[in-house]
């Protein structure tokens, strides 16, 4: 038996309650019908905790906590049991992959009712799935695509396709900005250039849409729109204002100076709150659309790749992530303020930052990893699975018989200085290459760009020695994480979360359901660990300095 419970009661009203619990013999029917009655106020988070902590509940009355990461290819939501951290329930949608529209080279846009579709799909299914148990839900997180623009006039009507992440038509007005507000003053308030960022997409939007951008009433980002939609609230967090680039970090607040020379009223900006918190409850016709229950309060949010960091319990200096869906990022977290002098790598706030106790997430990100391997897949005839992808680039020698690709083909690259340099086939032979070869060369050549990133990192004071990363998209396949552990000298350590999952974490910690770091963690466990293979080092290095030659042409 599973109970619905929101977030923390004032704790005289909780004793009352619990006096007048346990001075009743109905047990598990009179608590149900307790928390029933109660009125919906902040709080039956402590309630539960009072109850449990008086054995006369057994350990299956638990909360359990959505998550939902809200993709640029689908929506996964995914259902944990908050006392052990096991998936109940999961689910993604579409079952392909959700339409990036580009109308102009370098652009790329999506539908957001397409994002909405696919949300509700992903959590209705989740909730079919439980069935009488989805009542149990007590709160929800949501991790989202980063640096994305929505737009939406007063009556909360989005005005135009949302520019996505991956979209490069603002890179020169970052560029500009960068000039104009000085190199120096950018990285050292910033902490990155302007570039491609959300604040120069909605520049771009100002001088190429100004009748669209006369009706803009809020930003959001992606994750904001999310949470909008669930409870009619429009809000942000410090943490996506930082993504954004509008932060100045320096004096701990929006950027005036940024603000201004783009001419940005403030009041486009959502206010802002801490990652871990309630910002806002379902509505009911959202609940009842979503078979939820209604006012549970949405408790987190995070862009994909802090709450990946969250997922994996990367969250103190030293500790590094990684991910190779769409795109790939290694993630580190640090407590001093450093910058790339070229910006090819992002410094953003992380999900546990405070004024008091500094954390910042240092962010290399390739726009092309998992989407070269998709493209490959469509290309190559669309029959294979990923799996059979993965076997037949296992059965290629490494260096690929001197094939080499670059998978610089998704958009401007930050780590290439914002250059669109493309994905490039060198050293292809028409009567020794075949299928596999492309595969094997791809998951190398994405690996050689994670190494060629790792380098610049290092000058930010990133250095690590494992990576965590979870069971899923390109580090499901050994050759990948084979020649990114040899190459680089790092160990992976896999783990049985995705981001869905450390987004219903996240949810816990918002809502105040746990209250320690191990209690959130319940249920991590590393599943694999893979090292260096040091007698594959040399075909690797060989392999590695020819990849880097044909990046040193284009």
């Amino acid at each position: 038996m599973y109970l619905s419970i929101f977030c923390i009661f004032d704790l005289c009203a909780a004793n009352e309650q619990r006096k007048k619990f346990f001075s009743t013999s109905g047990g598990l029917d009179s608590l149900s019908d307790l928390i029933s009655s109660t009125e919906v106020t902040e709080g039956r988070v402590e309630y539960f905790r009072l109850f449990r902590a008086s054995n006369r509940i057994i350990n299956s009355i638990n909360m359990l906590l959505l998550g939902i990461d809200l993709g640029s290819s689908s929506v996964k939501a995914s259902v944990i049991d908050g006392e052990t951290g096991k998936c109940l329930a999961t689910a993604f949608s579409p079952s392909d992959e959700m339409k990036i529209i580009a109308l102009k080279s370098g652009w790329a846009e999506q539908d957001t009712e397409v994002w909405w579709e696919n949300l509700r799909n992903a959590v209705k299914s989740c909730t079919v799935k439980l069935g009488s148990l989805a009542s149990g839900i007590g709160a929800i997180g949501i991790s989202y695509q980063m640096h994305g623009l929505v737009a939406v006039d007063s009556s909360k009507k989005v005005l135009r396709p949302s520019i996505i992440w991956c979209d490069s038509r603002a890179v020169g007005y970052g560029e500009v900005a960068l000039i104009s507000l000085g190199r120096d003053f950018c990285l050292s308030h910033l902490l990155n250039s302007p570039g491609n960022f959300t604040a120069s997409k909605l520049a771009w939007v100002k001088e190429n849409e100004p009748e669209t951008f006369k009706k803009i009433s809020k930003i959001m980002l992606p994750g904001d729109y999310a949470a909008m939609r669930m409870t009619g609230a429009i809000s942000t967090t410090y943490t996506g204002l930082s993504e954004g680039v509008f932060w100045d970090f320096s004096e701990n607040r929006v950027s005036v100076e940024l603000m201004n020379y783009y001419g940005f009223d403030s009041g486009l900006l959502p206010d802002a709150g801490s990652s871990f918190s309630i910002q806002g409850r379902l509505l009911k016709s959202v609940a009842s659309e979503l078979g939820l229950p209604e006012g549970i309060p949405v408790s987190y949010r995070a862009g994909d790749q802090p709450n990946n960091a969250l997922s994996l319990n990367v969250l103190n200096p030293g500790e590094v992530a990684a991910t190779a869906g769409t795109s790939g990022v290694i993630y580190g977290v640090t407590d001093v303020k450093k910058y790339d002098k070229q910006s090819r790598v992002n410094t953003f706030l992380h999900v546990n930052h405070s004024p008091a106790d500094e954390r910042l997430g240092v962010l290399l990100c390739i726009n092309g990893t998992g989407i070269l391997n998709s493209w490959l897949r469509r290309i190559t005839g669309g029959t294979l699975s990923y799996n059979e992808m993965n076997a037949l680039a296992k059965d290629v020698a490494p260096g690929s018989d001197g094939l080499t690709i670059l998978p610089f083909g998704n958009g401007a690259e930050r780590m290439l200085e914002n250059r669109e340099a493309g994905s490039h086939i060198s050293g292809l032979d028409f009567n020794r290459h075949n299928n596999g070869h492309l595969y094997r060369a791809a998951q190398e050549g994405i690996a050689f760009s994670f190494r060629y990133g790792l380098d610049i990192m290092k000058e930010t004071g990133i250095d690590p020695k494992i990576i965590r990363a979870g069971e899923a998209n390109m580090f499901l396949s050994k050759v990948f994480r084979e020649a990114l552990s040899t190459i680089t000298g790092i160990v992976i350590h896999l783990y049985n979360t995705d981001g869905s999952i450390g987004a219903a974490r996240g949810a816990g910690i918002g809502c105040g359901y746990y209250k320690t770091d191990n209690e959130a963690f319940r249920g991590l466990d590393a599943v694999g660990v893979t090292e260096p293979d040091e007698a594959k080092l040399p075909e690797y290095e060989k392999a590695y300095e020819r990849w880097k030659h044909y990046l040193e042409l284009i």
